[in-house]
């Protein structure tokens, strides 16, 4: 699939709620990215002429700056709407479903926010098509990031508490990703 399918393809996957919600799943979340996302997003920031001064910080792993506020700097506050959406991290595209990796029982398990913290988890439950399309697509979307993320990066972020979350399935983990854990 080419990159230009790609975009147009996660861009139709995601719900347009997320433009009206008040919840702030913007604000202080720090989206993990592998050095290939971070890649995409700066090509993407330079094919439109989008200009962030370091846009990108490292903690225990890479993820969008935060303004003061702790917005994400892709946030454009003004039309709540994100700068980078079509290539924007694999877990803002997955939303409101997340993950964990059970590395000795060798399952990454998955899980859907409760309304409380997504309004798009209410109606998404409700439509059992989108809700089978957008399931499909989360876990591609997250797939692809923990294919692509190095080790650190993953122990960090597996390490984040996720509350208010309810399991919706699991799925063996592929032994590249299990071997990964090990380290």
């Amino acid at each position: 699939m080419s990159p230009k399918t790609s975009k147009k393809r996660r861009q139709a996957d995601f719900f347009h709620i997320c433009r009206t919600c008040a919840h702030g799943c913007c604000t202080g979340v720090r989206p993990p990215l592998s050095r290939r996302r971070k890649q995409i997003i700066r090509e993407y920031l330079q094919e439109h002429g989008v200009v962030i001064r370091n846009p990108f910080e490292k903690g225990r792993y890479m993820f969008p700056r935060e303004t003061e506020n702790g917005d994400c700097i892709f946030l454009d506050k003004t039309v709540r709407k994100c700068l980078i959406h079509p290539v924007k991290p694999e877990t803002c595209a997955a939303g409101p479903i997340t993950f964990d990796i059970d590395a000795e029982a060798g399952k990454i398990r998955w899980f859907l926010k409760m309304d409380k913290i997504c309004p798009l988890a209410g109606p998404l439950q409700k439509d059992r098509v989108a809700y089978r399309k957008h399931v499909r697509s989360a876990k591609r979307e997250i797939r692809r990031l923990v294919r692509d993320l190095d080790a650190e990066s993953l122990h960090a972020i597996l390490a984040i508490e996720e509350p208010d979350t309810v399991k919706i399935g699991e799925e063996e983990a592929t032994s590249e990703v299990l071997a990964r854990l090990k380290n």
